[in-house]
């Protein structure tokens, strides 16, 4: 027998979009990203809580930015990746302690984190907005 025929012909390239990911790494993937937003937007954050805190002129300059129609969509992606963060972050602990840590219940908290995260979204956003 040759070598040829015995390998295993294999991809040439990893088709990314073919892979499925588990909800459980989706969860952690988007927790990682929700990291990373928020700590790339804490100047702008910041550079927000100066302008509301400083004076009543400073105040009129925090209200006109926050009034932007994309500065309120970039501001509720936020708090879904704050919202989103946190929710995930009990999980990833409770993981540690190993609560949860079997398929299952995996899965289900997973399930959890996504939905309570959406939902605590809708409702302070709906509530800020």
């Amino acid at each position: 027998m040759s070598e040829a025929t015995v390998r295993k012909q294999r991809p040439k390239y990893l088709a990314l979009n073919e892979i499925r990911q588990p909800l459980p790494a989706i969860v952690s993937i988007l927790h990682r990203i929700s990291g990373v937003g928020i700590f790339l937007m804490l100047p702008f954050l910041l550079y927000l809580l100066d302008r509301s805190l400083g004076s009543p002129e400073t105040f009129e300059t925090f209200a006109a930015v926050v009034d932007n129609w994309f500065i309120k969509l970039v501001l509720f992606g936020l708090l879904w990746a704050y919202l989103h963060h946190f929710c995930a972050g009990i999980r990833f602990l409770l993981l540690d302690m190993h609560k949860g840590v079997d398929l299952e219940p995996a899965r289900k908290s997973s399930k959890i984190v996504l939905a309570v995260s959406l939902a605590l979204t809708v409702i302070i956003g709906v509530t800020l907005w």
